[in-house]
C-alpha cells in the first residue's frame, strides 16, 4: 500500500510538472505571434510660417490719474459710488473748508486795508505834486510822496496775491474729477486728516479704459531680430491681412480686438538686458481693468520651408522638448528638439526634426525608445483659425 501511495504522488508530481511546461512554452509563443501596438503618428509639415511669441505683460489705464488732496484738512465728504464710472468735473471729496474761509476772509481784510493805504498815499501825492511844481514844498518832499504811493501800490497787489491764493486753496477743498473714467476704492473715510502723510495721499484712482495700455519687456536680441524682420514682418501683415498683436487673457480667451505697439522705450535696462514696449487695445466693454497680467502674442519672424508638428505631440520638461519618432524599422526613437516658436496650435522647430519624420501624435505615454510599433499616419485638423 505505502509503494502504490509513493509512485502515485511521483506521478501526480510529474503530470504537474509537464502541464506547467507546456503552459508557459504556450504563452511564450502567445507573446511571440502577438502583433506590435497600432500608433497614430502625424507627418512632420514644411512650409512658410509666422512666427509668434507670447510675452508676459501688465495692463493699464489709457489714463490713470491719481487724486490727490491738494490741501491738508479733515474729510468732510465723499461724493461718489466707489468702482463707478465718474465724469469730468464731477465732485468727489471734500475737505473741511473752514480754515481757508477764514484765511480768504483775512486776506480780503489786508487788500482793503492796503487800498485805503494807497487812497491815502494818493491823495497826499496830489496835494505835494501841485506844490511842488511852485516850489512851495521841496523836491524831497515829493520824491517820499511818490515812494510811499508806489509802495502802497505794490502792497495792493501782493494783498490780491494773496487773497488770489488763498482762494484757490479754498477752491481746493473741493476735488473734483480730472477726467471721466472709472474710479477705485477710497483710501480715506469721512473724519480723516487727509493732504499730509501718513495719512493718505493719494486718496483715489481714476481710469480711462475704454481703451487700455499693455506694457511688456522683451531682450535685447529679440528687439534687434525684431528690428532687422520689420520690412518682412510688415510684407506678411499687408499680405495675409495680420492687423495687429493678440492679447491673451488669463482664462486663455483671445480678447477680440488687436493692438498696436505705441511705445519703445529709448534704452535697454543693464541690469536685466530687456527693453520696454508699450502696446494701445480698443476695450469697449471696460471687461479689460488696470493691474490685471496679460499675455501679447506678437509675429516676431517669418520663417521660409519651417518644419511644424502639433503642440500635443511635444513632451515639455524644464524648458526642454522631446517628442518620439518612429523610424525606418518601425522602431520608437526620442528625440530633443529645439523650438523657434509657435503657429496657431503647432510648434515651429528649428533642430531635431527632418521632413520625411512621423511624430507620435497619440499613445505617447505607452512608448517607450526601441520599441517596434505599427505606425498608423493621420492628418491633424489644427483647432485654432
Amino acid at each position: 500500500m505505502f509503494r502504490f501511495n509513493s509512485s502515485s504522488a511521483a506521478l501526480k508530481s510529474s503530470f504537474l510538472l509537464l502541464s506547467f511546461l507546456v503552459l508557459f512554452s504556450c504563452n511564450n509563443e502567445n507573446k511571440k505571434q502577438m502583433p506590435p501596438q497600432k500608433i497614430k503618428v502625424v507627418n512632420v509639415i514644411q512650409k512658410e510660417i509666422p512666427i509668434y511669441q507670447t510675452y508676459v505683460g501688465q495692463v493699464y489705464g489709457y489714463k490713470d490719474i491719481p487724486i490727490r488732496a491738494r490741501v491738508d484738512g479733515y474729510l468732510m465728504g465723499i461724493h461718489f459710488s466707489e468702482g463707478r464710472h465718474v465724469k469730468k468735473g464731477q465732485l468727489l471729496y471734500t475737505v473741511d473748508p473752514q480754515p481757508y474761509q477764514a484765511k480768504v476772509a483775512e486776506s480780503m481784510s489786508q487788500l482793503a486795508k492796503a487800498k485805503t493805504e494807497m487812497v491815502r498815499a494818493e491823495n497826499e501825492l496830489n496835494r505835494i505834486q501841485p506844490l511842488a511844481e511852485m516850489n512851495a514844498v521841496s523836491q524831497s518832499d515829493l520824491d517820499a510822496a511818490k515812494a510811499t504811493y508806489e509802495a502802497a501800490q505794490a502792497s495792493v497787489e501782493a494783498a490780491q496775491a494773496s487773497l488770489r491764493l488763498t482762494k484757490i486753496n479754498l477752491g481746493y477743498t473741493r476735488i473734483k474729477s480730472p477726467i471721466a473714467g472709472l474710479i477705485g476704492k477710497s483710501e480715506a473715510k469721512v473724519g480723516e486728516y487727509v493732504g499730509k502723510n501718513p495719512n493718505p495721499v493719494i486718496l483715489n484712482t481714476v481710469s480711462r479704459i475704454d481703451t487700455i495700455l499693455v506694457e511688456f519687456f522683451i531682450t535685447e536680441s529679440e528687439y534687434l531680430r525684431f528690428f532687422r524682420n520689420r520690412d518682412l514682418l510688415k510684407k506678411w501683415q499687408e499680405t495675409k491681412k495680420d492687423d495687429g498683436l493678440e492679447l491673451i487673457l488669463a482664462d486663455g480667451t483671445i480678447h477680440k480686438y488687436r493692438g498696436r505697439i505705441n511705445f519703445i522705450d529709448r534704452n535697454v535696462d543693464p541690469t536685466t538686458g530687456a527693453i520696454l514696449l508699450q502696446a494701445s487695445f480698443a476695450n469697449p466693454e471696460r471687461l479689460i481693468r488696470p493691474g490685471q497680467y496679460a499675455k501679447v502674442k506678437a509675429l516676431v519672424n517669418v520663417a521660409e520651408n519651417a518644419l511644424i508638428i502639433p503642440q500635443r505631440c511635444v513632451k515639455e520638461l524644464q524648458g526642454k522638448y522631446s517628442v518620439y519618432v518612429v523610424n525606418s524599422e518601425n522602431k520608437i526613437e526620442s528625440r530633443q528638439l529645439k523650438v523657434q516658436g509657435f503657429y496657431k496650435d503647432y510648434y515651429v522647430i528649428s533642430s531635431g526634426l527632418k521632413k520625411e519624420d512621423k511624430v507620435v501624435f497619440e499613445g505617447i505615454q505607452k512608448v517607450q525608445p526601441g520599441m517596434v510599433v505599427a505606425p498608423e499616419t493621420v492628418k491633424f485638423e489644427s483647432q485654432v483659425n
